[in-house]
């Protein structure tokens, strides 16, 4: 049982990345169905910059080795799944392509792209770099508690601040109150001065580069540096979309909706329960099912709270206003 949470844990954080991302970027009006083509191209790019400061210092330095290797894998993190997000935007915002089309289009691009520079990767490099990952503080030797606790490595804890923070800024500052102004009524925010382009822009990108490390996440945390084929975190990209609309576009709500997912996830192979074929396909599919569950009770519910922002999928044309 603490193995099965030790993993659901490893495996949360690439759920939450995921869908906090994309939460960011719908409340602009966006929808960005490229996101699970962004978590993987942010992810091999992530792994890119492990292997160069790998190069640079290798892992044998200690505290220089440890900080440089996360460090150039965040920046090149952030630098893939950003560009990524910026070229969703160029089409959808400036070129004012359908974004369902678009989205799409994005997550095969990604995902290829993922597998293309996957050839480029020392494997090894990536194992031997893990160390820098999988544990902020040592607990081998602790009790099963304090592991189950502390066990993880900081991109684990960053996730979660990540959500709290995009909770804080959507809800109590003026750029959420701005971004939210945009997604619900375009025409209005622009009326009232807000630029609806720059907003978008802005938000895409920043929720791409936030769910570009779920795929990060995925590789250094969950794998221990072993890459699959990228259609392995594509398939867990589609499951923070829907993660999405299981949080009712609330970050925080994604925290406890990402532990959820990656338990039902692990579930399956974990062994703690014997199960058959068709017991195993029925609990994986089981996030999906209350997906769509939760879709159609908010659907009768109705209450705003709870709902996507009004102008979601639909693009902006100001000489329409």
């Amino acid at each position: 049982m603490l193995l099965l949470i030790i993993k659901s844990i490893r495996l949360f954080s690439s759920f939450l990345f995921g869908s906090v991302g994309e939460i960011v970027t719908e409340k602009s009006g966006h929808l960005n169905l490229g996101t699970p083509g962004i978590m993987c191209f942010g992810g091999i790019g992530g792994c890119l910059g492990i292997t160069l400061a790998y190069d640079m210092v290798g892992v044998d330095n200690g505290f220089i080795s440890g900080f440089l290797i996360i460090l150039f894998a965040v920046i090149f993190t952030i630098l893939f799944a950003g560009l990524v997000g910026l070229l969703y935007s160029f089409l959808t915002v400036s070129l004012r392509a359908n974004q369902n089309i678009t989205g799409l289009a994005i997550t095969t691009f990604g995902a290829a792209g993922a597998n293309f520079f996957s050839l480029k990767i020392d494997r090894n490099k990536l194992i031997a770099s893990t160390k820098f990952f999988n544990h902020i503080i040592n607990t081998d030797n602790s009790p099963e508690f304090v592991q189950a606790l502390f066990g993880y490595g900081f991109l684990v804890y960053l996730a979660i601040i990540v959500a709290i923070l995009a909770t804080v800024i959507l809800k109590r500052t003026k750029i959420g109150l701005g971004l939210r102004a945009v997604g619900e009524s375009p025409a209005t925010a622009d009326a009232a001065g807000l630029s609806v382009p720059r907003y978008r822009y802005i938000a895409t990108i920043v929720g791409a580069s936030i769910a570009g490390f779920g795929g990060l996440s995925y590789i250094m945390d969950f794998s221990n540096g072993l890459f699959e084929q990228a259609v392995t975190i594509e398939g867990l990209g589609w499951l923070a979309v829907a993660l999405v609309i299981f949080s009712t576009w609330r970050p925080i709500i994604s925290i406890f909706g990402s532990l959820l997912f990656a338990v039902l996830y692990i579930l399956p192979y974990s062994g703690v329960f014997v199960m058959d074929n068709t017991t195993m396909e029925l609990i994986k599919s089981l996030p999906y099912i209350v997906t769509i569950l939760i879709l159609i009770v908010t659907s009768i519910v109705g209450k705003k709270q709870v709902q996507p922002p009004f102008a979601l999928g639909v693009n902006y044309f100001r000489e329409d206003r």
